[in-house]
């Protein structure tokens, strides 16, 4: 009887909390609406300035459109915020490019009946789009024209060959594991519209060519490589050179190591900016260098930087570069010339969370993708000698009328003195005195971190937990980029050592602060961030009250032997091979731990992850299951490291919330319902769709 009336309080408990949140539903937004958001996913300037053309990514209609991944329409935006739309339903608009003289916009897609990406041209002034370059039997996976010359680099592999398909039909079907692989290659056509299919000959290029960038003069390209299409390869082992545009031939090599990631010449070819990693342990590829074309001499830009550089753009008529750098939480924007190693901050910290920095011929436009607290990317334009923004489009006009919760950075010490940081969300009814359940929500990498701005998506549960009661927390623990190379090595050699409970320290400054109710924290994460949400379900459990892994790891001597990026894995986490010390892996993994979990924990995973293979889940699962934990693995068909189509997207916010309300709410001591009643939502769609006559 007395288990009973227990029974009937923690029930009472949550429905009076969930009818003092109903008062606030008006104005906050539910995980329908969540997956509705929509935002900008890419922003190119004109030559002139005056106008911006920019993507949109839109989710699909739940229970309405069939399942697939977002589309990305193309709308263009001018200085004083009117918008028009260019292209948009069902399309994928991909890398928009303006034509030199401003009158067309250049995208790759697949338009009416196309079978492979295309390249596409649409005039600004109007009119349907032409179709520019087309490859036959193949994809166009990437792009630059030159005005110059009037050419076009173009990056796509080989058509198949026609004997492929018939084989298989016959189950010639074998797969020679990272052996039969296939390069991507590089072509240079002339830029004319057409609707033929061309066939031009690749350049005499033997390995994988994965990015490209033109001179100013057209002369030469800047060609970047890896020695084949492994995603390990791409991360550890890219090169860029730069190649003769007309005898093909690599003329410079510029020799760097570790990560690496864009590069592009100056407005005279004197210099290439790289953006790469400090060596082969930099776990990001956050360093900005500078590189002398004549000589191939490459030198740390800015060799002090207690930040990571996330993308950067030189000025037209001179030698600048403006760059976009995170500092801890915060983004700033900067300018820097060569030979100096400071640079001239042009938009302070806390403005906005920027990347997909574009400058107008003048340079006196700067146009920028950026978020805040208040809203996902939008455009915003910089202009005048103090780079005066504002904000010119809005993706959810809805959303400025919800009420949002107070966000916040905020850092303390680690138990052995190192600095930690993280972005707090409050409760949106948050009365000072009064203690709350907590989410904290792991980032991945760990070369990762989260900065103040948007925050909140369909895994990382932000202002719909918080509008929910909850405080939710994101924690910025050592390993994190943002506080500079040394920090973010902080973590290496130390599986889930010190990095994991600097988490335990973050939520005990919450705890001893009064904002959180200790008994009543939950944990969840992704990826390395999924890892941090197994452990705490097994080595820590005595922290938290529930966990929600997502694509994480649970044995570090299996994650080895079936990732895609295990030389990454050795170079910037584990600095040893697991037969280095076998003993030491296994205890860094949570299935050594499970027997000891009190912890109900929620795993999730994609059927279709390369990184870290579903199996990583299974195991855990396995290892709780038959010991008698409470433990529940769900699999996404189709989806990889992380959803990306709506549906699963949704399906994951309703399980998280799910667990997460049943364990830190109503405080149960049983799983809730496996059972997510589609069924009824699609009906009840389909009564929208078909109204009674």
């Amino acid at each position: 009887m007395k288990k009973k009336l227990t029974t009937i309080k923690k029930t009472l408990a949550l429905a009076i909390g969930l009818i003092s949140y109903s008062a606030l539903a008006a104005d906050t937004f539910t995980a329908e609406e969540l997956a509705t958001l929509q935002q900008v996913s890419q922003a190119q300037v004109s030559p002139n300035g005056e106008t911006i053309a920019f993507t949109r990514s839109v989710p699909r209609e739940l229970y309405v459109e069939k399942d697939g991944l977002n589309w990305d329409e193309l709308y263009v935006v001018d200085d004083k915020g009117n918008e028009r739309a260019f292209i948009t339903g069902k399309v994928n608009i991909k890398n928009i490019q303006w034509s030199a003289d401003g009158s067309q916009i250049y995208f790759l897609s697949k338009m009416k009946d196309d079978k492979f990406t295309s390249l596409y041209q649409i005039a600004i002034n109007g009119g349907q789009a032409q179709k520019v370059a087309a490859l036959k039997g193949t994809s166009i996976s990437d792009y630059e024209i030159t005005a110059k010359t009037g050419q076009i680099a173009l990056l796509a592999k080989p058509a198949k060959d026609a004997s492929e398909k018939k084989l298989k039909e016959f189950g010639f079907k074998a797969e020679i594991y990272e052996e039969n692989l296939v390069n991507q290659q590089l072509y240079v056509v002339d830029l004319k519209a057409s609707n033929k299919e061309l066939t031009p000959s690749p350049w005499p290029i033997d390995t994988y060519a994965s990015d490209i960038h033109w001179s100013p003069s057209g002369e030469r390209l800047l060609v970047k490589t890896q020695p084949t299409a492994l995603i390990d390869d791409k991360y550890m082992k890219s090169q860029w050179h730069i190649v003769d545009a007309k005898s093909q031939q690599v003329t410079t090599s510029f020799a760097t190591e570790g990560k690496l990631g864009a590069a592009e010449f100056s407005y005279d070819g004197k210099y290439v900016a790289l953006h790469g990693a400090e060596d082969k342990h930099d776990p990001a590829n956050g360093r900005l260098f500078l590189a002398e074309t004549a000589t191939g001499k490459v030198t740390d830009w800015l060799p002090n930087h207690l930040g990571h550089v996330s993308d950067f753009e030189w000025a037209n008529d001179e030698n600048s570069l403006f760059f976009a750098s995170n500092i801890g939480t915060e983004t700033v924007i900067a300018k820097i010339k060569p030979g100096k190693n400071s640079y001239k901050t042009l938009v302070k910290p806390g403005k906005f969370i920027a990347t997909n920095i574009s400058v107008s011929d003048s340079d006196k436009t700067i146009v920028v993708k950026a978020n805040t607290a208040k809203h996902p990317n939008e455009v915003f334009m910089l202009r005048g000698s103090k780079a005066k923004s504002s904000r010119l489009t809005d993706s959810n006009p809805w959303l400025s009328k919800k009420t949002l919760a107070k966000q916040e950075t905020i850092e303390i010490k680690a138990r052995d003195g190192v600095e930690l940081s993280g972005v707090l969300i409050y409760p949106l009814d948050y009365k000072k005195g009064q203690s709350y359940p907590l989410i904290m929500s792991v980032h991945g990498g760990p070369e990762s971190h989260d900065k103040n701005g948007w925050v909140t998506a369909y895994s990382r549960p932000g202002q719909l937990a918080a509008s929910q009661g909850y405080v939710v927390f994101y924690p910025n623990y050592r390993g994190s980029t943002g506080k500079g190379v040394a920090y973010s090595k902080l973590g290496q050699n130390d599986y889930a050592g010190a990095e994991f409970n600097d988490l335990v320290d973050l939520k005990d400054h919450l705890v001893n602060i009064g904002l959180v109710d200790e008994k009543r924290v939950g944990i969840t994460g992704g990826s390395y961030g999924g890892y941090a949400s197994a452990w705490a379900a097994t080595k820590l459990t005595e922290h938290f009250a529930a966990s929600v892994m997502f694509v994480g790891i649970s044995n570090q001597l299996s994650k080895f032997g079936t990732t895609d990026i295990s030389n990454e894995m050795h170079s910037v986490h584990a600095r040893s091979y697991p037969w280095d010390k076998w003993q030491y892996y296994l205890e860094r993994s949570p299935i050594y731990w499970a027997g000891q979990s009190k912890t109900p924990l929620l795993i999730m995973h994609g059927k279709s992850d390369p990184r870290v293979h579903p199996a990583q889940s299974m195991e855990l699962y396995r290892y709780m299951k038959v010991q008698g934990k409470a433990v529940r693995l769900v699999y996404y068909p189709d989806e990889g490291h992380g959803n990306k189509r709506i549906a699963a997207k949704y399906d994951y916010n309703l399980r998280l919330m799910r667990w997460m309300d049943n364990y830190l709410k109503a405080g149960e001591t049983t799983m809730p319902s496996h059972e997510i009643d589609h069924k009824a939502k699609l009906a009840e769609q389909s009564k929208k769709a078909s109204p009674a006559k």
